[in-house]
């Protein structure tokens, strides 16, 4: 599987089957982590079978089962340090569709266990993915339009239009795409995150799937 059909394919996923994750799926998953470790300067971390961290009453409600692994996003406090999880973690995510596995973003249902990953001085950690082998493939999201999450003066060009349509698949909180794709001209493109809960994580989660189908047509505009 590509990571064009991984971004189409990947739906969240709350149920995974008690299947540990095979060595070799888990060789290729550390060394990928530890790839996006290096070019962004996080301290993402995968942790596996370690239960404890999804038997709180807010993982109960949010219908969460059989989660004994997840990626946890670690990094310097910043105010990029959002964006930056949501970028990489989708790397990873997307990553992980591709050897078979499952995920799910997750922020305030996890019972946050500082001993079962580690924080540097300067550290926190922003949210966690669950991984594993998924007991369902999940089920595509309601998407908004693309005319309501772009702003364009003259015609749209093809990779633009892809760039938007890939963004629009990407899991954002709540399902609530606040994010907004500006074409300042022929090759340069801002994008802008609203107001809402995890938007400048979601931010980063659809400015890699902009990437991925936008190609190198274009450049991010300095913010």
């Amino acid at each position: 599987m590509d990571l064009f059909t991984a971004m189409v394919e990947r739906h969240s996923v709350r149920s995974y089957t008690t299947q540990p994750i095979t060595d070799p799926v888990k060789s290729q998953l550390q060394t990928f982590l530890k790839q996006c470790n290096q070019e962004s300067g996080l301290h993402m971390q995968l942790i596996l079978d370690e239960p404890q961290a999804f038997d709180g009453l807010l993982a109960h409600y949010g219908h969460f089962k059989n989660v004994r692994n997840y990626i946890a996003l670690v990094g310097k406090k910043s105010d990029q340090l959002p964006e930056q999880c949501g970028y990489y973690g989708e790397k990873l995510v997307l990553f992980a569709q591709t050897l078979g596995l499952r995920t799910c973003w997750v922020g305030a249902s996890y019972r946050k266990r500082k001993a079962a990953f580690q924080l540097e001085d300067g550290e926190k950690c922003c949210l966690v993915i669950a991984i594993g082998y998924g007991a369902e493939d999940g089920v595509p999201h309601h998407s908004k339009s693309l005319e309501s999450v772009i702003r364009i003066k003259d015609e749209m060009p093809h990779w633009f239009e892809k760039g938007v349509q890939a963004a629009l698949l990407a899991p954002t909180a709540v399902n609530q795409q606040k994010f907004l794709f500006t074409l300042v001209n022929d090759h340069t493109v801002r994008a802008g995150a609203g107001w809402g809960l995890y938007t400048e994580v979601d931010l980063g989660i659809v400015k890699y799937h902009f990437e991925l189908a936008a190609g190198d047509h274009f450049e991010w505009a300095e913010s």
